[in-house]
């Protein structure tokens, strides 16, 4: 990495590197080493720009979260469009790619991350997890709202639901990601009975 380097350039430059031999090597294959060899700098670069390694994959988790963040405020401005079914299908991949899919047990088994993700932000511990629940509540009030979901419908029980199944759905990606009908059957089978009742 060239010595002039923006700290921006530098950041992002790492937080790519991180995320490729996350996604090759898993959350256990995630070092200072691998990440700067991975980059193609020495591993003082790191050092330079971030305290330790947890303060930078803190910024990383919180960086990537940001993306999912952006991708929520597309779900919602579904709302009202289509059907909530096909929003909702179309966005699970989108919040459970494999870049969230891999951060989630980095977080998990880092207690220190989770430590300093609850100090940079409110509800941090889970980052990748709390903006998908974000997201997806968001969308199904915004639908409720507009009466495509019934006004009594649990929003919390419906979100929970999707969050966690639509995360385990994801995971078990062996040997390839869900199909676009199994992600629909899975979100229907949710969201059917809050679809079939009518507000009064």
């Amino acid at each position: 990495m060239p010595t002039g380097m923006h700290l921006r350039d530098a950041r992002q430059h790492l937080f790519d590197a991180a995320e490729r031999v996350l996604l090759r090597d898993g959350p256990n294959g995630l070092t200072s080493r691998a990440v700067t060899e991975e980059a193609r700098c020495a591993k003082g670069v790191l050092h330079r720009h971030f305290t330790d390694f947890d303060a930078f994959l803190a910024d990383l988790v919180i960086d990537r979260a940001a993306l999912l963040e952006a991708q929520g405020n597309a779900l919602r401005a579904s709302a009202g469009t289509g059907t909530v079914a096909a929003n909702l299908t179309s966005a699970l991949p989108l919040l459970f790619g494999p870049v969230p899919v891999a951060i989630i047990p980095l977080i998990t088994f880092r207690d220190e991350l989770r430590a300093r993700l609850r100090q940079a932000r409110p509800g941090g511990g889970m980052a990748i997890l709390a903006e998908a629940t974000t997201a997806i509540s968001t969308y199904l009030t915004e639908e409720r709202e507009l009466g495509r979901i019934a006004a009594d419908a649990d929003i919390d029980a419906l979100t929970l639901s999707l969050v966690g199944g639509g995360h385990l759905l994801f995971t078990d990606r062996d040997p390839s990601p869900p199909t676009t009908a199994t992600i629909e059957k899975f979100v229907t089978a949710v969201i059917s009975t809050a679809l079939q009742r009518r507000p009064d």
